[in-house]
């Protein structure tokens, strides 16, 4: 397993991305960033991971006018919306090869409904994010919002005025997902690891979900097994959803590599901010990888435990089982660690993650053995969940390329619930599930969600 420790040697890892996974690769045109006519008005192409400076650069430059941005991965295009008509605004937009597009609603408005949510609507089984493309608050309720709680949310929603939000219901129920790539057990609970990284005094250290890192104080990469790390910083609920474990053995090789099934590898390179249209994969031992599409930015997840702010919201599937696991691009950039959400593979739903670039900045690591840094840091509006940087990219690994053998029958983690699961997964990542109840005897790879077994 790519993410276990290697002790005393440097394991071999697949170079680049994913080739050669498979001849049903789904494979995404690879334009070079800044290509243009010559023409300041005619919008460049830009791949999503190059897109982060320069539209942190005109958030700098308009102000108020800059009222978020989005990446369009079918033109290859830069989206900034703006409020108002200024020519000077369009202008610059424009010379910087990106595209203006009036909105009616702007960065201070946004910000002001989310803090009226989180006063009026903080209720268990919601969430919600800013959503650029269509320049309003989208938020979701699952199946546990009903009676009183669902006439108040939807009371608030409409009290924000028209056009500001939008409200919707999720068939499932947001918990968090315990199990993973390669998989960690402690304390009963099964997790995934997310990405290898080294801690500030220069120990080997893996990241991984802050409800794991909760759940037990010491993991071991199989079941039964003598720790092998113990947990350093963890945070969860409340402002994000992330741990730093800390190896015991300080001779172990960080190597920044995502296991992604099949003996193939993905080589981490940096960690980048996601940015709402870019394609992003998930690997999980639960559920193999999986790929699908940043939707929004700086979410608020009511957990049964509590309130997590600052994360990641995607529509990629995901199970119990993948919690803490790896979300990345096919050119090897970090994206996020699973936090949790509702739904399936089957029938779909909404995934969060906790994005690597903020975990990293907390607990003072860099990935792998100190190479790549603590976020090359998006732009997007920090505020209202606009797009950062992050890589588009991701399409080129085959999603049934799978995380070798699958977690057993009812895998699950996270909350409060006491689940039990079976089978030995080789899957894409590690994770233990906050309070919930958990016993593994899966192995994972990567990223998964937390999952309990016997």
């Amino acid at each position: 397993m790519s993410h276990k420790r290697i002790p005393k040697r440097k394991a071999a890892i697949a170079a680049g991305s994913v080739a050669a996974l498979g001849a049903a690769a789904l494979l995404l045109p690879n334009a070079n960033a800044s290509q243009s006519n010559g023409d300041d008005a005619t919008p460049k192409t830009f791949k999503a991971g190059d897109v982060a400076d320069v539209a942190s650069q005109l958030a700098a430059q308009l102000g108020q006018s800059f009222a978020g941005s989005y990446y369009d991965a079918g033109k290859q295009q830069l989206i900034i919306n703006v409020v108002g008509n200024d020519s000077n605004v369009v202008n610059r937009i424009e010379k910087a090869g990106a595209v203006a597009n009036e909105v009616q609603n702007s960065t201070a408005e946004l910000k002001s409904a989310a803090r009226t949510l989180k006063a009026d609507a903080t209720i268990p089984g919601t969430a919600w994010a800013v959503d650029p493309k269509t320049n309003e608050i989208r938020v979701t309720a699952d199946s546990t919002v009903t009676g009183g709680k669902w006439d108040t949310l939807e009371s608030t929603v409409k009290g924000l005025g028209s056009g500001v939000a939008t409200i919707k219901k999720s068939a499932g129920t947001f918990k968090t997902f315990v199990d993973g790539g390669d998989a960690i057990f402690g304390g009963g609970a099964r997790c995934s690891l997310g990405f290898n990284v080294t801690a500030g005094d220069g120990s080997p250290a893996f990241l991984t979900a802050g409800h794991c890192g909760v759940a037990a104080a010491q993991w071991s990469d199989s079941q039964d097994g003598a720790p092998i790390a113990t947990v350093d910083q963890a945070t969860f609920p409340g402002d994000g959803d992330f741990a730093l474990v800390k190896y015991d053995d300080p001779n172990t090789q960080a190597n920044s590599v995502v296991n992604v099934g099949n003996g193939q590898s993905v080589e981490i390179t940096q960690a980048a901010d996601a940015t709402v249209g870019q394609q992003v994969l998930r690997m999980g031992s639960t559920t193999g990888l999986n790929d699908g599409n940043v939707t929004g930015l700086d979410a608020t997840v009511n957990y049964p435990e509590g309130t997590v702010t600052g994360l990641i919201q995607t529509d990629v599937c995901a199970e119990p089982g993948d919690s803490g696991g790896s979300l990345f691009t096919q050119d090897g950039n970090a994206i996020g660690l699973t936090s949790g959400g509702s739904g399936d593979c089957t029938s779909g739903g909404e995934t969060f993650f906790q994005p690597v670039t903020t975990a990293l900045q907390a607990v003072g690591a860099t990935l792998g053995a100190g190479g790549a840094g603590a976020g090359d840091a998006g732009a997007g509006d920090a505020g209202a969940g606009d797009a950062g940087a992050g890589d588009a990219g991701a399409g080129a690994v085959d999603p049934s390329a799978g995380a070798g053998d699958q977690a057993g029958a009812g895998d699950e983690a996270g909350g409060a619930a006491d689940q039990t699961g079976g089978g030995e997964q080789a899957g894409a990542g590690d994770h233990a599930g906050g309070a919930a109840d958990q016993s593994g005897t899966g192995m994972d790879d990567g990223s998964g969600l937390v999952s309990s077994q016997p």
